[in-house]
């Protein structure tokens, strides 16, 4: 079955910079080059949000307004893996990221990880 492990999470002072990657396995009836993939991330207290989304080909990308020009989204597929890159980390951006996969014509995430945590903080 599909998995979706999610790695490179830990404690950063604020301004800092993570690079997060999720690596996945397990598709069979749909390759992972069809899929759009997305990071979400939880913080405490709040509710889970999509803040980065590639395309099937990593043709486009969509970000959430409070990481756009800090975190990058991008992914290769003969790895099947993706990438958060984050720069200018704030203490905001704590939280426990996910990533998660669905085939271009549903409408819900079909795949999530187990998530990892990341902590912004002096």
């Amino acid at each position: 079955q599909v998995q979706l492990v999610e790695s490179g999470g830990g404690l950063v002072q604020p301004g800092g910079s993570l690079r997060l990657s999720c690596a996945a396995t397990g598709f069979t009836s749909s390759p992972f080059s069809r899929y759009t993939m997305t990071w979400a991330r939880q913080a405490p207290g709040k509710e889970r949000e999509l803040i980065a989304t590639i395309i099937n080909n990593g043709g486009y990308t969509n970000y959430t307004d409070s990481v756009k020009g800090r975190f990058r989204i991008s992914r290769d597929n003969p790895k099947q893996t993706i990438y958060l890159q984050m720069n200018s980390l704030k203490i905001e951006d704590t939280a426990v990221y996910y990533c998660a996969a669905k085939r271009s014509w549903t409408q819900d995430y079909e795949y999530w990880g187990q998530g990892t945590q990341v902590t912004v903080s002096p």
